[in-house]
């Protein structure tokens, strides 16, 4: 493994450790969600530049635009629930109040 590789894995596995024990708020959840999304982007696109194959040239891209709507439906989420709630705090979220 070349240490690029070991850098974009690290930060895709910084990401998810971050999701995973720090989950107070909603916007350091998304803020961790698009770090992940990051480190996969970089990689994927190191990984077709290394192929130099242009039919994995989209794939990136493609990532990438999931990742936009993603942060897009996560911001809305997060207004959603400051107006509702009155607070981004993940423990003040409930489905059985909904």
């Amino acid at each position: 493994m070349t240490p690029v590789h070991f850098t974009f894995s690290i930060c895709f596995v910084l990401g998810l450790t971050g999701l995973s024990f720090h989950r107070t708020h909603l916007l350091s959840a998304l803020l961790c969600l698009e770090g992940m999304m990051l480190s996969l982007y970089l990689a994927l696109s190191l990984w077709t530049l290394q192929l130099d194959s242009p039919s994995f040239s989209t794939a990136p891209m493609l990532l990438l635009a999931f990742s936009a709507c993603e942060a897009g439906i996560g911001l809305a989420l997060l207004v959603a629930t400051s107006r509702t709630h009155g607070t981004d705090r993940l423990q003040a979220l409930n489905i059985l109040q909904c």
